[in-house]
Parts: structure tokens; C-alpha cells; sequence
């Protein structure tokens, strides 16, 4: 009978689940799983304001770009900064999956963070809404982030989850299918970025792209020497390429070799105020939940949390085990699949494990 009634459900409607990220963006089509994941950039018309590009074609066009196209990024610490483009965006992400004949009856679920106002949220509807969706859910990121990594959030015990993204870090304590305390911070892998640019400039004088920036931190970027994390790791170097800033306006391209421990130290900063956010978070749970996450430990997910040696970093802090996801940049959207296959988050609007609607 239940398998009947699903089928009737995938007739007649096309549920996604949303991930919206400032970094990345990624689609969860009922039945099908995660089949989008792609960069939240969208090349645009200067003259038309046609939308000509959408996620890994767009986002190599940022800064090489020509005058007559401009490469955007539309989300900004994780709510939307120009909306006409985002919904342009999601429809064309939309229209590479979703089946054409049941584009009018798209349901979707949105991520969204904890501590979105009003204002921002109805904009998410709206802009799903212009996108393609007649029915539009809203659930709490660092809820959907828990599920998504697996842990017990129904049960009568506290979770603690840090979701650090491209534009914020989104910090909950998780109990009975609810969040106890919560807390966000505009500081994640965007502000590891804009860290390590600044230090090209300052330290070695090299202005450099965000594409570039973000290569150093991947490829040489960590929160703790190599050699604590054993396996023989040793620090590295690696050549960075950027336009040399001369003192009279003639700058010049031009590289230089930078080292892992000069950008561990700059990455210092924005690990430090995630660790602060995360210790205020602590620090307000009450104290019969307190004994549970001594217990459980922490949970770190999102792309923020790859960075080599955070857990060890962040455990060493706090004394408590922490957990790293095994698919950390699919928390979220995995978590957002889980409530639409459940089917409960439509058929019951007010159900406890939806953080918001509207």
C-alpha cells in the first residue's frame, strides 16, 4: 500500500530539495538523489541582462571575463543579494534534471540559515517560487545538516553540528528534532579566501584572484602543522601567480612561492572567530545537555570543514571528540533529501522537523 502511495506522490509531483548555498549550489530530485552540484555564478549580458552561464561554466569566467559579460556570485553569507539573477539561476539548474512535464508542480524544500529574518526568508520563497516551484518548504540549515550526517536528531538527546559554508557557519545544538541554541557567524570559507588574498597582498605584495586564493587553501592550506596529523605529512609550498603591485601604478604579472605555514597563520583569524562562535554556542547549553555532548561530541560538516586539521584543531579546543562528515559539502542537501523522501514535510506544513514555513 505505501508503495502504491508513493507512486501516485512521484505522479504527480516533482519534489527538490535545495541546497542554496554562497559557494555552491545543490539539487536533490526525489527518487533520483543529488544530481546537481554546481557553483553558485552566473555569467550575465551586460547589455541584455541575459543569463548566458550557470555554475562550473560561470564560475570560470570570474575575473577573465569580458566587458561585455560579468560573472556574478548571487548569494552573499548565505542569503540572496540579487535575486533576479538567483532565480534565473535555479530555473536553469532545474531545467537540466527535472522532467519538463512537471515543471508547473515542482514542491520544493530550501535550506536556509537559522537566524534568517522574515524579509529574507519570503524572498527564498519568492525566488523558488519564480524558478519554477508552485509549493515551497523552508527547513533550518543546521537541521538539515544533522540529518544529513546521520545523527539521532529525534531522540532525547543533545547533537551538536557546525556547518561551515562558503558564507556562514552555522552552529546548532540539536535535540528532540528541534535546535536548542543556535548560532551564526558570517566567517566560513569565503573569509578563509579573503584572508589568504590579503596576505598575498600585504606579506608579498601580489594581488591575486579569488579562484587563485582558493587554490592556495585547498591544495596548501591547513589549521594545524602537517606533521601533527601523522601519516608522515610534511609541510608544503606551492608557486602562486598574481599581478606584482608596483608603486607607481605599474604593476606587472608575476609569482611567488609560499609555504603551508605562512598560510596557516593566515588563516588564523577566521578559524579563530568560528571557534569563538562555537564556544558561545557551548557555552549557553543548558546543563542536562551539557553531559550529552561530552558524550557525542561535535559534528562538523560543509566545505569549510575540509580544511586539513580543523577536527583536531577544534577538539584539542574543546576537549570533546569531534566528527568530521564523511560527504561534508552534502550534509545539508542530504539531510533536505531525507525530509522529502519521508513525505511528512508536505502533508503536515507545522511537523517538528520543519524549521520554518511560509
Amino acid at each position: 500500500m505505501a508503495n502504491l502511495l508513493n507512486f501516485f506522490r512521484n505522479l504527480f509531483h516533482n519534489d527538490v530539495g535545495i541546497d542554496l548555498g554562497t559557494m555552491n549550489t545543490l539539487l536533490y530530485h526525489r527518487g533520483k538523489g543529488v544530481d546537481v552540484a554546481e557553483p553558485t555564478v552566473v555569467a550575465v549580458s551586460s547589455g541584455s541582462n541575459e543569463v548566458l552561464a550557470v555554475g562550473h561554466e560561470a564560475k570560470q569566467m570570474l575575473g577573465v571575463n569580458p566587458g561585455t559579460i560579468y560573472a556574478v556570485r548571487p548569494m552573499r553569507n548565505g542569503v540572496i543579494k540579487d535575486p533576479g539573477v538567483t532565480d534565473k539561476m535555479l530555473r536553469k539548474f532545474l531545467e537540466k534534471k527535472a522532467n519538463p512535464i512537471y515543471t508547473a508542480k515542482i514542491r520544493a524544500v530550501v535550506a536556509v540559515p537559522s537566524v534568517i529574518t522574515v524579509v529574507e526568508s519570503q524572498a527564498v520563497v519568492e525566488c523558488v517560487r519564480r524558478a519554477g516551484a508552485s509549493e515551497v518548504r523552508l527547513v533550518e540549515e543546521p537541521l538539515a545538516a544533522a540529518n544529513g550526517a546521520g545523527l539521532p536528531i529525534e531522540e532525547p538527546t543533545a547533537n551538536m553540528i557546525a556547518d561551515i559554508g562558503g558564507g556562514t557557519t552555522e552552529i546548532a545544538i540539536i535535540s528532540l528534532g528541534g535546535i536548542v541554541h543556535c548560532n551564526s557567524v558570517p566567517v566560513a570559507g569565503d573569509a578563509m579566501d579573503d584572508a589568504i588574498t590579503r596576505h598575498m597582498k600585504d606579506v608579498h605584495n601580489l594581488s591575486i584572484g579569488e579562484l587563485e586564493a582558493e587554490k592556495i587553501k585547498i591544495q596548501i592550506g591547513s589549521a594545524i602543522p602537517f606533521a601533527k596529523m601523522g601519516d608522515g605529512c610534511d609541510e608544503k609550498t606551492m608557486i602562486v601567480r598574481g599581478l606584482k603591485l608596483g608603486h607607481h601604478g605599474d604593476n606587472l604579472p608575476s609569482s611567488v612561492t609560499v609555504n603551508s605555514e605562512e598560510i596557516r597563520n593566515a588563516l588564523r583569524e577566521p578559524i579563530e572567530e568560528i571557534a569563538k562562535a562555537m564556544q558561545a554556542t557551548l557555552s549557553a547549553a543548558r546543563p542536562e545537555l551539557a553531559g550529552n555532548l561530552v558524550n557525542n561530541g561535535i559534528t562538523i560538516t560543509g566545505g569549510g570543514s575540509n580544511l586539513p586539521g580543523l577536527d583536531l584543531l577544534l577538539s584539542e579546543r574543546f576537549h570533546m571528540i569531534v566528527h568530521k562528515d564523511e560527504d561534508p559539502m552534502r550534509a545539508v542537501i542530504k539531510g533536505v533529501g531525507k525530509f522529502i523522501e519521508d513525505g511528512s514535510i508536505f502533508e503536515h506544513p507545522q511537523a517538528k522537523l520543519v524549521g520554518i514555513n511560509v
